[in-house]
């Protein structure tokens, strides 16, 4: 079986287990959620949509040249965004497709329990609250992840080097005896 062949399935089957979690932490957690926990849940999935996004955008816009410059003046973080750029296509796929896409299928649940717990409390049609709460939840991500593509594309260097020095203290912890 190819490498291409290989990595598909592995992402699949990454996708399934992280999403399977994910929601089953999300509805443990939520079930019996107040509304700030359950509106603070919506806000943090929506912000890992956007975060991830802007780095699975960086990733594909980036030169490797510059971290190369910067890993010879032992740039911390230079090393690490080096490797990013040279796997964009896999960095890519899971920053914007597992975890950006989880992160979108979780906080359409989480905006209908939030609309279906609105609508008891307040008396308002049910239709009407998830209308708006999925509209804003909507207009947030997409608007979101717009303004964050165009930071993507016009900082990618800075964004990547910060992720690459992120990455270098958990790859420094994980040497460690």
């Amino acid at each position: 079986m190819s490498g291409n062949k290989r990595w598909i399935i592995k992402i699949t089957c990454t996708s399934i287990a992280t999403s399977m979690i994910f929601t089953l932490v999300s509805t443990q957690a939520l079930g019996g959620a107040g509304y700030i926990a359950a509106v603070s849940a919506l806000v943090v999935f929506i912000a890992l949509g956007i975060i991830f996004d802007i780095i699975g955008v960086a990733v594909t816009s980036a030169s490797e040249a510059p971290f190369h410059s910067m890993a010879a003046h032992r740039e911390r973080g230079a090393s690490e965004a080096i490797r990013l750029v040279k796997n964009a296509g896999k960095v890519s796929s899971v920053c914007n497709d597992v975890v950006g896409d989880i992160a979108g299928i979780i906080s359409g649940a989480t905006a209908a329990l939030v609309a279906g717990r609105l609508s008891v409390n307040l008396s308002v049609s049910e239709i009407i609250m998830q209308l708006v709460v999925s509209g804003a939840v909507t207009g947030a991500t997409i608007g979101g992840k717009a303004a964050g593509k165009l930071l993507a594309i016009s900082r990618t260097n800075a964004i990547l080097l910060r992720i690459g020095k992120i990455i270098s203290v958990f790859s420094k912890q994980q040497a460690k005896p």
